[in-house]
C-alpha cells in the first residue's frame, strides 16, 4: 500500500507541496518561531524554502492575515534574523 504524503500550502506563493519541503512558522506564547522539527506546539503556517517566498512574507506581512492578528515589525525582524542565523 502506498503511504500518503502530507501536502501543505505555502502562504506566500499558494503552491501546494509536500510538508517536508516547506518550513513551518509557529505562533507560540513567546512570539513567532521557525519550527525545524515540525513538532512545536502552537498554530502553524508553512512557507517555501525559497528567497522569493520569504521576501513576500516579510514585504506583505503575510503573518497578519494568516494568524488573524497584528504582528509587529519587531517580530518580523526577529523572525528574519532567526532565519538568517539558521
Amino acid at each position: 500500500m502506498i503511504k500518503k504524503i502530507p501536502m501543505r500550502t505555502c502562504i506566500a506563493c499558494k503552491e501546494c507541496k509536500p510538508k517536508k519541503e516547506l518550513i513551518r512558522i509557529v505562533k507560540t506564547d513567546e512570539g513567532f518561531k521557525f519550527d525545524k522539527t515540525g513538532k512545536l506546539n502552537g498554530r502553524g503556517a508553512y512557507i517555501c524554502n525559497d528567497s522569493k517566498c520569504r521576501e513576500l512574507l516579510f514585504k506583505n506581512k503575510l503573518l497578519n492575515k494568516t494568524f488573524k492578528c497584528n504582528v509587529s515589525s519587531d517580530e518580523y525582524n526577529s523572525l528574519k534574523d532567526s532565519y538568517e542565523s539558521k
